[in-house]
């Protein structure tokens, strides 16, 4: 009897110190998490102060500000196993684009567009259906919006996709806000990781669209790019003129992690040489 007892004291001892650590596991797990949580910085730079149009009809509003943190579970999905943005060239390695309204104008952190810079042929994005209402984003040189409302209108013909522009032009002063955004929210150096110094944006040449749809609720994201939409415009926006600017697994070359939702406008001729070599533009460029 009292060899039973001291069993059952020893078993219940040993299902107590089991449960203890069970719990001193979990409260380590999640204070792990929340901690990742808080670091994460945002999915994809935007202007700030955008309110979505009225085309988008009975969706949930797109945030006024710089996404939250909470809102990267679904981009990349988790910045913390996903490609990272380089850090940005020391200032002696930075070269002023010499043409900045070339067609191929390239457009990075080595190369850096004059904050003097304003596109001359900049229109209105009429006829395409749009997310935000802020006017400047809801522009492009005329040559990309032609071509961008071709795609658009061949996306909607042959597959019944609707795909919706979210931002396009952003002038040197927008992209220098968003950064000090970036930095005084996040800090600096998960602004130098994920948004565009002034002068480092390809939206500056309003060559280049932010593109999205419903199943992405108009968002942005790399999800984007495992959508049928995502999908064929990957495949065939080299038709239009245009090229996934920021492809998977180049960030060590671009500079920038994985965007399947920005495209660039290069011209038919260009841009279908580039998606044929399987090259960045980057790469492209220096090898040709």
């Amino acid at each position: 009897m009292r060899n039973t007892r001291k069993q059952k004291k020893r078993r219940l001892f040993i299902t107590m110190a089991s449960l203890v650590i069970i719990l001193i596991a979990v409260v380590i797990y999640v204070e792990g998490r929340l901690k990742d949580e808080t670091e994460l910085p945002p999915v994809a730079e935007e202007p700030v102060n955008e309110q979505p149009t009225e085309e988008v009809p009975d969706v949930e509003k797109p945030s006024d500000e710089v996404p939250d943190d909470d809102n990267k579970d679904n981009e990349n999905e988790n910045p913390a196993e996903e490609p990272q943005q380089e850090p940005s060239a020391p200032a002696e390695d930075i070269t002023l684009v010499e043409d900045p309204a070339a067609m191929d104008a390239l457009v990075n952190k080595k190369n850096n567009l004059p904050g003097t810079y304003v596109p001359q042929d900049l229109v209105k994005l009429d006829g395409i259906p749009t997310v935000l209402e802020n006017p400047e984003i809801n522009q492009l040189r005329e040559p990309a919006y032609l071509a961008l409302k071709e795609l658009f209108q061949a996306a909607a013909d042959e597959k019944n996709y609707e795909l919706h522009a979210r931002s396009g032009y952003r002038s040197y002063g927008t992209q220098t806000d968003l950064y000090n955004s970036y930095v005084k929210n996040h800090g600096q150096a998960a602004a130098d990781k994920y948004s565009a110094k002034p002068g480092q944006s390809e939206h500056q040449t309003g060559l280049s669209m932010d593109i999205t749809c419903a199943a992405m609720n108009f968002q942005l994201d790399d999800t984007f790019g495992n959508t049928d939409e995502g999908k064929w415009v990957s495949e065939n926006a080299h038709r239009f003129g245009f090229i996934v600017r920021y492809p998977k697994d180049k960030e060590d070359i671009t500079g920038y992690f994985y965007e399947p939702w920005h495209i660039r406008y290069l011209g038919v001729e260009l841009a279908t040489k580039v998606y044929e070599s399987g090259l960045t533009l980057e790469e492209y460029i220096q090898n040709n």
